[in-house]
């Protein structure tokens, strides 16, 4: 016959029944796997997943979410992109990915705006903290003003209908059929039309106010579509403002960086490779180089004395014949004359045009002018 159970191994076993392996069981208690799980049974304690202070992945997401579908998403989102702590549990053969309730707790409330608390029914998961009811109250309000279903041919009908009329912005949008700025933005893009939505008025300055409740709104944990109905502006304009000042929409990060301070704290330092000024600074540089290659040709190039008639020089690349100067050139092209239909005159350009340089510059204002009036007559 076997060792007697003694107080202190079936104390100890049932202390750390679901937090030590069943291998780790048997090594402690120098007994068998057919014993630990015989003495388990007799002691009537919880199957394993069920004896600690966790539940396994796919009961946490069916808690939250309502649904056990979107596995893979949830792992790439969740866990790799946003740091959800997961452990693996093994018992004897099997091994299961397992959520502590108090991390999970304490991740969900730095990725509170991230995710939707609607469909989790309270008290799921036990004792809640406290700032739980008012998001799942927030996220409540958020899904009645807008749905995340798939869009219907109806609702498409309506988007190209609404576009074409030419008065309407994301707002107005929003309002109408019910999806958020973002998920319009994205359907016109996969539908591919052409038309867009009226740009709202961008001469609504932001005054101390907006920015101040703009960082208690964002702390609370509201989301972008009711900031921006209580500063009276867009959802797109909320969140350019904040992409403008942190250098992204996430408002988990955005709450992060700004502590307990006003708007602006914490903002990261802008540099040359940040997304948005990387453009602009390389287009400068890209013109300060040609003004520079120009400059070149002019000091160091007298031996091309009629490169200005020649249509095989070019002001930065120089002389794209490949010859060392005009004196021995046998490639050189005279540029033919070219007449402007606006104005009649005779101009000179490597390049085939209708009209001179003039006539541009006076077409141009006309037209600056003529969007002027219709600008003006649209406001009015």
């Amino acid at each position: 016959m076997g060792r007697k159970w003694t107080k202190e191994d079936e104390t100890y076993l049932s202390d750390n029944w679901g937090h030590i392996p069943v291998p780790g069981l048997c090594k402690q208690l120098n007994r068998t796997k057919s014993a630990i799980l015989i003495r388990v049974q007799r002691l009537g304690l919880p199957p394993f997943l069920d004896s600690g202070e966790y539940i396994t992945l796919n009961q946490l997401i069916q808690a939250v979410t309502g649904s056990d579908t979107s596995y893979s998403y949830k792992m790439k989102s969740w866990v790799e992109n946003r740091g959800l702590p997961v452990h693996n549990k093994r018992n004897s053969q099997s091994t299961w990915r397992v959520v502590y309730i108090d991390e999970f707790w304490k991740w969900a409330e730095k990725n509170r705006s991230f995710i939707d608390f609607s469909k989790m029914e309270p008290m799921i998961l036990g004792k809640e903290p406290h700032w739980l009811a008012e998001q799942r109250r927030r996220d409540f309000i958020s899904n009645a003003n807008y749905r995340k279903s798939p869009w219907t041919p109806h609702e498409d009908g309506l988007l190209k209908d609404y576009l074409k009329q030419f008065k309407y912005g994301y707002a107005e949008l929003s309002k109408m059929l019910g999806r958020s700025a973002g998920a319009i933005q994205r359907r016109i893009c996969d539908l591919g039309l052409k038309e867009r939505p009226v740009k709202a008025d961008n001469h609504k300055s932001w005054e101390e106010w907006h920015f101040q409740t703009l960082a208690d709104m964002i702390r609370a944990g509201y989301s972008y579509g009711a900031i921006g109905e209580t500063l009276g502006k867009s959802e797109k304009a909320v969140r350019g403002r904040v992409y403008d000042f942190y250098r992204t929409e996430n408002a988990d990060k955005v709450r992060v960086m700004l502590g307990d301070g006003p708007w602006g704290t914490g903002r990261p330092e802008l540099t040359v490779f940040d997304s948005k000024r990387k453009s602009p600074v390389k287009n400068d540089l890209t013109r300060l180089l040609e003004l520079l290659l120009i400059r070149r040709n002019q000091l160091n190039f007298d031996g091309y004395w009629q490169k200005d008639m020649c249509m095989n020089w070019h002001d930065i690349r120089g002389c794209t014949a490949g010859q060392g100067n005009c004196d021995e050139c046998t490639e050189f092209l005279r540029i033919r004359p070219q007449y402007c239909k606006r104005c009649g005159a005779t101009f000179f350009s490597r390049q085939i045009s209708d009209i001179c340089d003039s006539c541009k510059k006076a077409r141009k204002k006309q037209h600056q002018r003529k969007w002027a009036v219709l600008r003006n007559l649209y406001r009015a």
